[in-house]
């Protein structure tokens, strides 16, 4: 190509440019001059000629005497959210039914991850795929960001490559103060100067060093937007509630003081939400209360402190602290149902026969006096040894103690009931996932000793059953009732039909059957775990069941609990954690009252702030054990370990080890003696000469290559590959 054809074709790009990024508006050529900074008559009048060609191609049209606009389909601009990648490039997100639009760097326009934009479709790509360039920022997803600062003398950049924010910020002199160099830090953007090659940013706060343990875990709870703390005001508004039991409010609810309580909780936990009640009655049947902690009491609507709760949304469980939705005097002390301590509790109370069947339930504000606080290994040591004592190794004060026949019969029959509850359950078709949390033992300064796996047992199972049963009866107290009444529902639609195709497929090629045409798929699902539990295939089967699966949410709209197999479900129990439940206790009271006053579209935005919230808290718990699993593997460099392909991609592998289940990746460029492709549909990497496999569930020995705390990321070799 000529210079000149080059030329003409440069000074075309740029004037259609402007017309792009302002479609709705016209301009003249002198306009368009200015927009490139172009003030020569030679480079105006080449404007001149190229306002000429585009209109000569329809591109451009003439609106008045020397004026031009775009000419294009409206079709052709789309609004939407851009997703980056680590590279620069980006997708718009489209709706499920359609293909995301690609967007190349170059044509990002300074927009960065999560930013609302105005999209122009180009053309499509020669794989077919739509390809687009960003003309317009509509609305920044953030200000703020996390990064490292690089400080030079003069000037600095903070690096936030770490996440898909693909450039630097660019840092005045003025504005480095006193921030040290490799400080991880928040910078704030201030603008992006169209000939600048990165955004100009201030550092508004500094987190520490990379790496160290708060550090990294105040940068998780930023990055979630969940706050390390709250604001005095909210502080000061607690410390003020009324926290003492009131005799005139104790006369409006139901007296529960005098009957067995406890509560059954994690060794660690200081916010306990729930107690049972057990009261055998002289006609042989049996009361059970199951009491919630009755933070609506204190947590008034339109507050302060409910504008925070409801902003929070959820508390936040990371493996060293609790990031909570409440202030401490609530969730810890007030609220929160310590033995022998009088608490006001919101309740759902049955009557039940020897079968576990309701014949009376009873919902309502009540006052309780737990006799005991059991930690899960407490319990199961008093189902395990059929004796009513608690062995030394597991009582929280490290002394054999026991506990009163009262409450030992009242546990283990529970346990009962509770086995009774499960096993109706499954019946009617719901899932049993067999999946185990990874913990740690924490030194005294929090850093990992040990890995060890909570999985469920009975002692857990029977305080899930009846926090389970209480939502279940709860919501279908209230969805039931006619007319409709506004609720709040926890729903989990159906699983995604073709993702289920391909599971059958996979399972029918190892030899397992999965039918998807009987009314209960659940049940067949549910066969299927079972007869692949301990199997080499276990691994596989169980991700990619999982991976059917919808997310669970909270609704207005109630289709039903797929996964509990429920027609009603919502989240009663833990109000102390959970911003819904106490919308459901407000709802319940608001309904047991005659009143029947809601606003319908409140309530949904409620549900979907809240659903979104809890995905994010997800997020931010699994971040902060992906942190110390990394921790906990740095001195592990060059050991081998015996572990399972968790997962596939075109990038390369995904291997837990299985010892301790710390997840790490084998990328494809470390996979020597073979080009690999990644297969889609069987989850695998082929090799394309040798035709090896490595596929989802596959066992494999790896080397640790390599632990970054800041990435919170782990690189392996495969060992049959080491040098």
């Amino acid at each position: 190509m000529s210079k000149k054809k080059k030329k003409d074709r440069n000074i075309l790009g740029r004037v259609l440019t402007v017309f792009k990024e302002h479609p709705s508006k016209s301009f003249n050529y002198k306009q368009i001059s200015a927009k490139l900074n172009t003030g020569d008559t030679k480079k105006r009048n080449a404007i001149i000629k190229a306002l000429g060609q585009l209109n000569a191609q329809k591109i451009i049209k003439q609106t008045d005497t020397g004026k031009y606009v775009l000419l294009a389909n409206k079709k052709d601009y789309i609004e939407g959210t851009l997703e980056m990648t680590s590279s620069g490039n980006a997708y718009l997100l489209m709706p499920e039914d359609e293909e995301d639009i690609f967007i190349a760097r170059r044509n990002t326009y300074r927009a960065l991850d999560g930013d609302r934009v105005l999209v122009y479709q180009i053309r499509k790509r020669n794989n077919g795929k739509r390809e687009g360039e960003v003309v317009e920022i509509l609305e920044r997803a953030s200000q703020d960001y996390i990064g490292i600062l690089d400080r030079k003398k003069d000037f600095g950049f903070v690096n936030t490559r770490a996440s898909r924010i693909f450039t630097d910020f660019f840092i005045e002199k003025e504005e480095l103060k006193n921030y040290e160099h490799g400080d991880k830090v928040i910078v704030h953007f201030k603008d992006w100067p169209k000939r600048a090659s990165s955004p100009f940013g201030t550092i508004i706060k500094s987190f520490g060093k990379p790496g160290d343990l708060d550090t990294e875990m105040h940068a998780i709870m930023f990055e979630y937007g969940f706050p390390d703390a709250f604001s005095p005001e909210v502080e000061l508004f607690a410390q003020q509630l009324d926290l003492g039991i009131d005799p005139k409010e104790i006369s409006k609810r139901k007296d529960f003081r005098n009957k067995t309580t406890f509560t059954i909780d994690p060794i660690t936990a200081k916010d306990f939400d729930d107690a049972l009640s057990f009261t055998p009655l002289s006609n042989g049947k049996t009361e059970i209360g199951i009491h919630i902690a009755d933070v609506s009491h204190y947590v008034q609507p339109n507050s302060i402190l409910d504008e925070e709760a409801y902003k929070r949304a959820t508390s936040v469980y990371l493996v060293d602290r609790v990031v909570p939705m409440l202030p401490e005097v609530l969730s810890n002390k007030a609220c929160s149902l310590r033995p022998q301590e009088e608490k006001y509790t919101f309740s759902a109370v049955f009557i039940v026969n020897d079968k576990m069947q309701i014949e009376k339930e009873w919902f309502g504000k009540t006052v309780i006096l737990s006799d005991h606080r059991f930690s899960y290994e407490e319990v199961q040591y008093i189902l395990d040894s059929g004796e009513p004592k608690v062995s030394q190794e597991v009582s929280l004060n490290k002394k054999e103690y026991k506990v009163s026949k009262e409450i030992f019969t009242a546990i283990n029959k529970l346990d009962t009931f509770a086995k009774i509850l499960r096993k109706k359950r499954m019946s009617n078709g719901a899932l049993s996932f067999d999946r185990v949390e990874v913990k740690f033992n924490l030194d005294q300064e929090n850093n990992p000793e040990s890995i060890f796996f909570k999985s469920s047992r009975d002692a857990h199972k029977m305080v899930e059953e009846f926090m389970l049963l209480a939502n279940r009866r709860v919501a279908e107290f209230i969805g039931k009732q006619k007319p409709i009444k506004r609720f709040v529902y926890r729903v989990h639609d159906l699983p995604d039909k073709d993702k289920l195709a391909n599971l059958k497929t996979i399972a029918n090629n190892l030899g397992y059957k999965l039918n998807l045409e009987t009314k209960k798929v659940n049940n067949s699902l549910n066969n299927l775990l079972k007869e692949t539990h301990g199997q080499k295939e276990q691994e596989l089967i169980d991700t990619l069941t999982i991976r059917c699966m919808s997310k669970a949410v909270y609704t207005t709209d109630n289709i039903g609990h797929y996964g509990l197999a429920f027609n009603y479900y919502t989240h009663f129990t833990s109000p102390i954690r959970r911003y819904p439940d106490v919308l459901v206790h407000r709802l319940l009271e608001l309904y047991m009252q005659g009143q029947e006053k809601t606003n319908p579209e409140v309530l949904e935005e409620a549900c979907t702030h809240s659903s979104n919230r809890e995905q994010l808290a997800t997020k931010a718990e699994r971040d902060s054990i992906k942190y110390m699993q990394v921790k906990f593997m740095q001195d592990k460099i060059d050991q081998c370990f015996d572990g399972l392909i968790s997962g596939v991609t075109d990038r390369g592998m995904y291997v837990e080890i299985i010892e301790n289940k710390c997840e790490g990746m084998v990328k494809v460029s470390e996979i020597k003696g073979d080009y690999f492709t990644y297969n889609e549909k069987s989850h695998s990497l082929v090799g394309d000469r040798t035709n090896k496999i490595y596929q989802l569930g596959d066992p494999v020995r790896v080397i640790v290559k390599k632990a970054d705390l800041i990435k919170r990321q782990l690189d392996f070799i495969l060992e049959e590959q080491k040098e």
